[in-house]
């Protein structure tokens, strides 16, 4: 978390927080949602505007966290700012040669391999689970080929309860 953050939670530590208008898509992507995108619905239908100021985004990336609950949120000075999930909490980048490294650039060591009945791949790490991105599929393929990695298999709808994580913040039990 930046200092600036921590002085800021310290300054106002009772600000309310902030549910609907962000969220992740299962690429990676930040999008901000205003009133209107999240009355026209669930965030998988209704993105919103694709996040693209760098600087933005690597503010976010580095102050993205989960809380008690498994929801996960981006600690905006005092302001925590729940994000919706497309999928799963982290989107996984795999090199060639195996390496892990979740959106936010940090890199993952791999726990646990889970493939669901769409064929999506999901990597278990210390930081979260994670869904392999679209494009990387091939070299998670290759690591399992390989012997690197051992596949299970779980039911999509089981992630959430499997890896304790919430996709909406906003119907998360408290």
């Amino acid at each position: 978390m930046d200092e600036i953050v921590r002085q800021a939670l310290a300054k106002w530590p009772n600000v309310p927080d902030c549910y609907g208008w962000l969220g992740l898509d299962a690429r990676g992507q930040w999008f901000m949602r205003d009133d209107q995108v999240q009355s026209a619905g669930p965030f998988a239908q209704h993105k919103g505007s694709l996040l693209r100021h760098d600087k933005l985004i690597s503010f976010i990336q580095r102050n993205y966290e989960p809380d008690a609950r498994g929801c996960w949120y981006f600690q905006n000075g005092p302001q925590r700012v729940f994000v919706e999930l497309e999928d799963t909490p982290l989107i996984c980048r795999v090199s060639a040669a195996g390496e892990v490294s979740a959106h936010t650039g940090q890199t993952l060591p791999v726990l646990g391999v889970w493939t669901d009945e769409f064929g999506h791949v999901y990597l278990q790490s210390p930081m979260g689970v994670g869904l392999v991105h679209s494009q990387d599929v091939i070299h998670a393929a290759e690591q399992i080929e390989q012997g690197h990695w051992d596949l299970n298999t779980l039911q999509h709808q089981e992630l959430e309860s499997r890896f304790g994580f919430c996709r909406s913040p906003q119907v998360c039990p408290i």
